[in-house]
C-alpha cells in the first residue's frame, strides 16, 4: 500500500511520515519511508532550483515530474511489489497544487500528463493548517521560494479544494503531534485493513 502525507510548508508532513512508518513497524508492517524531492541525482539538482525565484514554474514542473518518475520505477514500485506499506512525504498532489499555484499559465491537466506514467498513491492526507502557523513552526531561516504567507495560502485552498474532489483525508495538524499523529495512525489500519 502506498500512502502519502501532503500540506503545505511546515504541515508536518516530514515528522508524521516518520513517526508513521515507525508504529506500522511496531504493527508487523513492513514500512519504506520516502520523501520528495528525492535523495537521487534529479532530486539533488531540484533542491538547488528550489531557492532560486527566478526559475521558471514550468523547470520545476519538470524536474519535478523527472525526479518522481524516476524515484517511482527505481524505488517505490519496487517495494510495493515487495509488500511494503510505502509512505511518502509528499508526491503528485504537491507538484499540482504548488506548481499551478505559482501561475496561470501551468493547469493541473498540464501536470497530471507530465506525470501520466506514475500509479496515484493508495491513500493520500492532507495535513491541514493556517500558513501564519506553518511558517512560524520553521526552525531555520526561510530559503524556499515557496515559503511566504500568501502564495502558501493560495496553495492550502488548492490542497482543500483537491482533497474535496478526490476524497482524500483532511486532518488538522494545527494541534500536539501526539494527537494529530493518533488521527493518522487510526485512518491508516483502517485502509489497512481493508486490504488485509
Amino acid at each position: 500500500m502506498h500512502i502519502c502525507l501532503e500540506g503545505i510548508d511546515g504541515s508536518g508532513t516530514t515528522t508524521h511520515s516518520k513517526l508513521l512508518s515507525e508504529f506500522l513497524e511496531t504493527k508487523g508492517y513492513k514500512t519504506h519511508l520516502t520523501k520528495e524531492p528525492s535523495s537521487g541525482e534529479i532530486g539533488l539538482l531540484l533542491r538547488k532550483f528550489l531557492k532560486r525565484a527566478q526559475i521558471h514554474p514550468s523547470t520545476d514542473a519538470l524536474l519535478f515530474a523527472a525526479d518522481r518518475s524516476h524515484h517511482f520505477f527505481t524505488e517505490i514500485e519496487s517495494k510495493l511489489t515487495q509488500n511494503y506499506v510505502v509512505i511518502s512525504d509528499r508526491f503528485l498532489e504537491s507538484s499540482i497544487v504548488y506548481q499551478s499555484a505559482q501561475s496561470q499559465l501551468i493547469s493541473v491537466q498540464w501536470i497530471k500528463t507530465l506525470n501520466k506514467f506514475i500509479k496515484e498513491p493508495d491513500m493520500t492526507m492532507i495535513l491541514d493548517l493556517p500558513p501564519k502557523k506553518a511558517l512560524e513552526r520553521k526552525e531555520v531561516p526561510i530559503t524556499d521560494k515557496f515559503e511566504n504567507i500568501e502564495f502558501l495560502k493560495k496553495v492550502r485552498k488548492l490542497y482543500l479544494e483537491r482533497a474535496q474532489e478526490n476524497n482524500y483525508y483532511i486532518i488538522n495538524s494545527n494541534d500536539l503531534i501526539e494527537v494529530v499523529q493518533k488521527h493518522i495512525q487510526k485512518l491508516c489500519l483502517e485502509e489497512l485493513d481493508k486490504i488485509s
